[in-house]
């Protein structure tokens, strides 16, 4: 089954994510794609994320695709204008990659390249909005496109965790509007932040796959609750990070206790590890997936 029939099939889903290194050297990426092999539904790849630059996603998806997993292309507003994504998305479906992940997108003063000028040409319901013409056929403008047109199933993000929560809520009833069919969340760290945001969108059929980010060490929480909107990492948390003797292990336990929460909760699960790849499977263990 594709991704989009296990989504209409109801099924408990599963992605974890990869980001391209900054180069081309593919080897280790791919090996840590082998881990999860037929344990995980679907892998996002990152797109220039943190704004820092590095190999393309679409690249990385269509040797993903190659070696016959679902890959998940995420796209940026921030990078290209109205012609480059409609291309790149095109280009996508062409190689035979049909999920798509639409995001806004970091500002550029974040990454390595802080003086690059950000184009933001749409904004990510927008381009929601384009990704359905394409797949009636046309494009932006409305002009048809040559022979079929691309049949892609396409994700969104929302943060459950926003403050004020209903500005969130708003955006994410115009993706529904667009298209979106699935929408992966901002890091679950508060079980009742996540059951309030349940409890806002019933109104809403879709899919949400809860996101997990590893925790790697006490300083990292605490940098996430400071800087990353949305995210709260309880004191308890940082308390069990900073006594732990072995910090990977205690990171999955933690993941590992939360997805077992969250699981009844929502549809999926989508998995994180910033860099930690090789310790997804150790957390699909612990969390029984």
């Amino acid at each position: 089954m594709t991704f989009k029939e296990k989504i209409r099939a109801g099924k408990f889903l599963v992605t974890s994510e990869i980001g391209p290194p900054k180069g081309i050297e593919t080897k280790i990426i791919l090996e840590d794609a082998e881990l999860i092999r037929g344990r995980v539904d679907g892998i996002n790849v990152t797109d220039l994320q943190s704004s820092v630059m590095r190999l393309g996603s679409l690249a990385v998806c269509a040797l993903l695709k190659q070696k016959g997993f679902e890959p998940i292309f995420q796209l940026t507003c921030r990078d290209r204008n109205r012609l480059a994504l409609q291309s790149d998305i095109l280009s996508a479906a062409a190689f035979g990659i049909e999920n798509l992940l639409i995001l806004t997108g970091d500002h550029t003063t974040l990454g390595d390249h802080p003086e690059a000028k950000p184009v933001f040409d749409l904004d990510s319901v927008q381009l929601l909005g384009v990704v359905k013409k394409l797949q009636e056929g046309f494009d932006m403008n409305g002009n048809k496109l040559e022979g079929s047109p691309p049949k892609l199933c396409v994700g969104a993000v929302v943060n459950p965790g926003a403050d004020p929560l209903e500005p969130a809520i708003i955006k994410m009833e115009k993706k529904i509007e667009v298209g979106a069919e699935f929408f992966q969340t901002q890091a679950v760290y508060d079980i009742k932040v996540f059951e309030n945001f349940l409890s806002k969108i019933k109104h809403l059929k879709t899919t949400i796959l809860a996101g997990t980010v590893l925790l790697k060490s006490a300083g990292m929480a605490r940098y996430m609750n400071k800087n990353v909107a949305g995210v709260s990492v309880s004191d308890n948390l940082i308390k069990e990070m900073e006594e732990a003797k072995d910090k990977v292990a205690k990171s999955v336990e933690i993941a590992a206790r939360l997805i077992k929460e969250l699981k009844p909760m929502c549809q999926g699960i989508h998995i994180m590890p910033i860099g930690w790849d090789k310790k997804v499977p150790l957390v699909l263990d612990a969390a029984g997936l």
